[in-house]
């Protein structure tokens, strides 16, 4: 879930990996990443996980890879964050009805949490996955809350854009479901915002669809509509989405 490949910095290799990631083309852009550091296993394993996240498929590619990144890992930073990777895949799993793996997941990201320090870059990262787990999974709006806003500041302390984009709509969907309109539409167009000035094509039509809930009409129809083209222009990437842009059918009433 970071920002590799998207600043002019980065070298050839992290932007061609971004370009091909950005487009849901996650197994291409693992390809292109050596086998054999520890860095390069976590981010191989990171791009697999999030295959699994988007597309309900890959799951034991993903455990693969993750074997590899933990086998690899020699540090207590590496050991953490391939143990956030591990949570995050259980969480996927769990989330998708693939398995319950929740308490795999949670003691994984106790883990993480245990091994990275805090104030490092990949705290942000662990904060954010922490608060995906208590919305839900544990169903505790207000621990996602806190764990949001601590990957907020840890996101915008080390310049992670990508990340902040999923903490703006992840405390905008919350401030949504209290009713907050104006501050669930602000933090809804700061996600799109960044996702499109960074051409992170696979995680815009969900930020314009999210983005659709809190406008009226007739903007929620045309951001909602473009969420749809570029849906299909992935071949139906995430599929989560379908369900949230089908439109109803002829007839049925909509709250």
């Amino acid at each position: 879930m970071s920002g590799n490949g998207t600043t002019a910095g980065d070298d050839p290799l992290q932007t061609a990996v971004w370009r091909l990631r950005s487009r849901a083309c996650w197994a291409d852009a693992a390809a292109l990443l050596p086998t054999d550091t520890p860095a390069a296993a976590l981010q191989r394993a990171g791009l697999m996980v999030e295959r699994c996240l988007y597309t309900e498929r890959g799951w034991a590619e993903a455990e693969d890879a993750l074997r590899t990144a933990e086998a690899l890992a020699h540090s207590d930073e590496e050991r953490g964050a391939a143990a956030c990777e591990r949570g995050h895949l259980a969480y996927s799993a769990t989330l998708h009805g693939v398995r319950d793996r929740a308490d795999e997941a949670r003691a994984a990201l106790g883990r993480a949490a245990a091994l990275i320090p805090p104030g490092v870059a990949d705290r942000a990262l662990l904060d954010f996955r922490r608060g995906l787990l208590a919305e839900n999974l544990t169903r505790s709006p207000q621990a996602a809350r806190a764990a949001y806003r601590r990957a907020h500041a840890g996101a915008t302390a080390h310049a992670d854009p990508l990340l902040l984009s999923f903490t703006w709509r992840h405390l905008a969907g919350l401030a949504l479901r209290e009713g907050e309109l104006a501050e669930a539409r602000h933090g809804f167009a700061e996600s799109l915002r960044i996702r499109e000035e960074l051409g992170y094509l696979v995680g815009t039509a969900p930020a314009l669809a999210s983005l659709a809930d809190a406008e009226s009409e007739p903007e929620a129809s045309r951001l909602r509509e473009e969420a749809r083209r570029l849906f299909r222009l992935l071949g139906g990437v995430p599929t989560w989405l379908a369900r949230q842009l089908t439109p109803p059918a002829p007839g049925v009433a909509t709250a």
